[in-house]
């Protein structure tokens, strides 16, 4: 080849594309689909403009064309072997390709708790994570005309939703380690199904899900459990809600169903007018997922409501994806003609006429928005002040209860929390565990552990943290994201200096540069220790000891019994839940013992639903549909969701004493 070609990753593949391609593969190379796979990853990939080759043997040669990145239609996929187009190459190339969503002019929404999360980047995320990239609006988008909603699915959603349900109980029952490239694509296939018919909310998490599979079948180092039982249980949940009739009363099982609109999602994300804004820079962070890399931009109105600015696109190379992360901090922020960086917007300001923006704080990019550069506000000027005003436990409070809504109606922010508080140093979280950071928030003795904003070390999180972590007594106000734990945890996003720090300084002060505004963005800049200035230390101002954050609290609710089933029966599947009479009484009595009853009784009917199999006259196996086993698994997760929810609440409650809340997350 005269052209250039480099070694990359595979280019994104759209979701139905895997479909009906492994649709026509025989149910002989269905079989060996996950080893032709294996294979094909270890050949050389290069890549020639928009299109990627694969040389699979000396005869044959794999041809993806993926204009911008993505393979958008089947016959995109050439291969020179005899038994092409029904052969297992072209297969093999869309199951190693990253799955990409569909992105129409940045308003579309993808409705599930998806990779590429831009207002809740994952630290994957969130927790990361996490991690839905969406590009910023390019047309003006109308205000939605409201329609009355249907009182019933039409039989084609229905279809479509129960479709989706077996397929995804099928997936549940395989496991991670069964789940290889054929039951991933039934559940594209459904997903694509389900997005035909309307119901796009579905149809997300469903891709969301094959992506988390993906991730952990393959080892990624952004896959994180938590995050596909998270999906799972969204999926399921979402299938459930939709198959389940509901009767003329409107009940059907649950006192307040969840409207139908919420359930189905939209394909678009509406924008509405906003007139003029007045907004003021709060931070930036990095967006880094599978599939995605970019920056967001936080700013604040008048009116103390948060919204967001996001430069996010897709990647083909994990290699690059941090510095394409790193690097979108220095793009021109895509808000009408003001041109300024997303790391330049963080401590400026601008003023917006003919703003639109989303239900999910968005703001929009369309022709008629102009904006000019205005100036900045301290974080400890109004309007940015008032959002630390709010009492920690509100804040919690705050984000928990968002956790329960659809992603997209969200409000932006509503995961973040604003907190003045002193550094303590870093101390251990149990024997031979790592140390963690921990921070005293002022006006209260709660301490908290400070974590990373995300895990990947090719970002300044990890550095920035460990340099912090060696300022015992600094004052800082920051902003970070809530992790929900029994104990308190915040993934730390930005620092800013603290109300009054020249009146009341500490053994450490904050010292950036003048043109750094008092605040740094931890994710797109690398603090020094210049930053750091250590003047010599005052007894008026002494720090306590640094409390102990043990791994596994002594007398606290065996939460994890349940729990870890639950994960345990996504990592090996339906098999796996099939422990001795002993193990299963130890746990049944642990549970009770602790006042768990209903958690006793959850994990005795997941098990009993995993090991339920009808047999035929001949004592062989029958297949099931896996309903009962997924009602049960769905029933076990749910609850652990509450209760995990309920353990960080309490362990962010501010009474007692911080090393007692510490070390002991509140009985439920």
């Amino acid at each position: 080849m005269n052209a250039t070609t480099q070694e990359n990753g595979w280019p994104g593949v759209r979701p139905e594309v895997v479909a009906e391609v492994v649709s026509g593969l025989s149910t002989r190379l269905q079989k060996r689909l996950d080893g032709a796979a294996a294979k094909l990853a270890q050949r050389p990939l290069s890549r020639e403009g928009d299109e990627w080759r694969v040389e699979v043997d000396e005869e044959a040669l794999l041809v993806l064309h993926a204009p911008g990145g993505v393979i958008a239609d089947p016959a995109s996929v050439h291969c020179g072997c005899l038994l092409a187009p029904a052969c297992v190459h072209r297969a093999a190339a869309v199951t190693l390709c990253p799955l990409a969503e569909a992105i129409d002019g940045g308003a579309e929404s993808s409705g599930a708790d998806a990779d590429a999360d831009v207002d809740a980047p994952r630290a994957e995320a969130p927790r990361a994570e996490a991690p839905r990239a969406e590009g910023p609006e390019t047309t003006s988008a109308p205000e939605p005309v409201l329609r009355p909603e249907p009182a019933a699915l039409t039989p084609s959603e229905l279809a479509a939703a129960r479709h989706l349900h077996r397929a995804a109980c099928a997936l549940l029952a395989a496991g991670v380690s069964g789940a290889g490239a054929v039951s991933q694509a039934e559940l594209l296939r459904a997903a694509h199904r389900a997005r035909v018919a309307g119901l796009y909310r579905p149809a997300a998490a469903a891709v969301t899900v094959v992506t988390r599979v993906r991730a952990a079948r393959s080892g990624a180092p952004d896959h994180r459990l938590v995050d596909l039982v998270s999906g799972l249980r969204e999926l399921l949940g979402l299938t459930v809600a939709l198959s389940t009739p509901v009767d003329a009363s409107g009940a059907s099982g649950a006192p307040e169903p969840t409207p139908l609109g919420e359930l189905r999602g939209s394909a678009r994300q509406a924008y509405a007018e906003e007139g003029g804004l007045r907004l003021y820079g709060l931070f930036a962070e990095p967006v880094l997922t599978a599939t995605h890399a970019g920056a967001v931009s936080w700013a604040v109105d008048t009116g103390g409501r948060l919204s967001t600015v996001a430069e996010v696109t897709p990647h083909g190379d994990a290699a690059t994806a941090a510095p394409l992360a790193v690097g979108a901090g220095n793009r021109t922020v895509r808000l009408g003609d003001a041109a300024l960086s997303h790391r330049e917007f963080s401590r400026a300001g601008l003023a917006v006429q003919g703003a639109t923006r989303s239900a999910g704080g968005r703001l929009g990019a369309g022709a008629s928005v102009r904006a000019v550069r205005a100036a900045g506000a301290d974080w400890t000027a109004e309007p940015v002040a008032g959002l630390w005003s709010e009492p920690p436990g509100a804040q919690v409070a705050r984000a928990l209860a968002a956790q329960e809504l659809p992603y997209e109606s969200r409000p932006a922010g509503s995961d973040l929390l604003f907190l003045d508080v002193t550094l303590l140093g870093a101390a251990p979280t149990g024997p031979g565990g790592a140390a963690q950071l921990l921070a005293r928030v002022a006006g209260s003795d709660l301490v908290i552990a400070l974590l990373p904003g995300h895990e990947h070390p090719d970002l300044a999180f990890r550095a920035n943290l460990a340099l912090l972590a060696t300022a015992h007594g600094l004052r800082l106000r920051l902003i970070g994201r809530l992790e929900r734990a029994d104990r308190p945890q915040l993934r730390l996003l930005a620092i800013g200096t603290p109300p009054d720090g020249s009146d009341q300084p500490g053994p450490v002060r904050l010292a950036l540069a003048a043109d750094r505004a008092g605040r740094a963005n931890l994710g797109l800049e690398r603090l020094q220790a210049a930053d750091l200035q250590a003047p010599a230390p005052r007894a008026d101002h002494p720090v306590g000891p640094l409390p102990e954050l043990p791994t596994t609290p002594p007398d606290g609710p065996p939460v994890h019994v349940l729990a870890r089933r639950v994960a345990q029966a996504v990592t090996t599947g339906r098999s796996a839940l099939a422990p001795s009479a002993a193990t299963a009484a130890a746990d049944r009595s642990l549970l009770r013992v602790a006042g768990l009853s209903t958690a006793a009784q959850l994990l005795d009917g997941l098990r009993a639903a995993a090991a339920d199999h009808r047999r035929d006259v001949f004592g062989r196996v029958v297949p099931d549909d896996h309903d009962a086993f997924a009602t049960a698994w769905l029933a076990a997760a749910v609850y652990t969701e509450a209760l995990a929810t309920a353990l960080c609440s309490a362990a962010w409650a501010a009474d007692g004493t911080a090393t007692d809340r510490t070390r002991q997350p509140a009985r439920v």
